[in-house]
């Protein structure tokens, strides 16, 4: 089975998000899946232009001459994308949108109807691949997801070969690497997110009760705001002097 993940933390392997993203592939190497795993961070990946050569004049086939050209036979063959994203704006972050835009090369330029709804029908050569997201938000709802979640919901009316699988989702997730640095480490949550990784091998799916460990509160909510505020506030007061 091929996985391919892109990470679009600007952070890359020292951000919030890969101490989620990690242990998750992890567990999906564990159980015999063939990962890749890419940072856009480290790709030149140029912004949709929307002359829609890639349906016309080249189908399936981008213009532009930039890493989108490596990354589209990738898609093509992945088994399971996973897309993994700080939460910026209450979306995915700039080069992560930047690279979905990028991915309609792999739709059909006709219509279909599946399910009561209108959608592009599955590109040449493309799989039947499962979607899975990974991120992370520093505010501490969960419901700070939902506006990113309804994006990812949508991605198979653009690419029907897609299929949205589920989520893991680390609110305040800046309280981790504290934790981690004072002996606190929150274990139950990284098993919780290998485990996660092995059972979307091994099952196509992942079970709602590891994904909500995976969210689990790290610290009550009136709390969190105190230390937030006075952890600003001291780096304020340090910038100013």
């Amino acid at each position: 089975m091929k996985v391919l993940a892109v990470n679009s933390s600007p952070k890359m392997a020292r951000g919030n998000t890969a101490l989620i993203l990690n242990p998750f592939l992890e567990g999906m190497r564990e159980v015999g899946a063939e990962v890749e795993l890419f940072y856009t961070r480290r790709l030149k990946v140029n912004p949709c232009q929307g002359c829609f050569n890639c349906w016309r004049k080249t189908p399936g086939r981008c213009r532009q001459e930039d890493d989108m050209q490596m990354l589209l036979p990738k898609l093509r063959e992945a088994d399971i994308l996973v897309l993994a994203t700080p939460v910026h704006a209450f979306g995915v972050s700039g080069p992560m949108k930047n690279l979905m835009d990028r991915t309609l090369p792999l739709a059909e330029p006709f219509l279909e109807l599946r399910d009561g709804h209108s959608c592009h029908p599955l590109g040449e050569g493309q799989k039947h691949s499962k979607v899975v997201l990974v991120s992370s938000c520093a505010l501490w709802e969960r419901d700070n997801f939902d506006s990113l979640l309804v994006q990812m919901r949508a991605l198979p009316v653009g690419v029907a070969a897609w299929e949205f699988a589920g989520a893991l989702l680390r609110p305040h997730a800046e309280e981790m690497r504290p934790m981690i640095q004072v002996g606190l480490s929150p274990d139950d949550i990284f098993e919780a997110a290998k485990e996660a990784g092995r059972q979307m091998v091994r099952d196509g799916e992942m079970s709602p009760e590891i994904l909500d460990i995976v969210s689990r509160e790290l610290v009550p909510l009136e709390e969190f705001i105190q230390k937030t505020n006075a952890y600003l506030q001291h780096r304020l007061e340090a910038l100013r002097s």
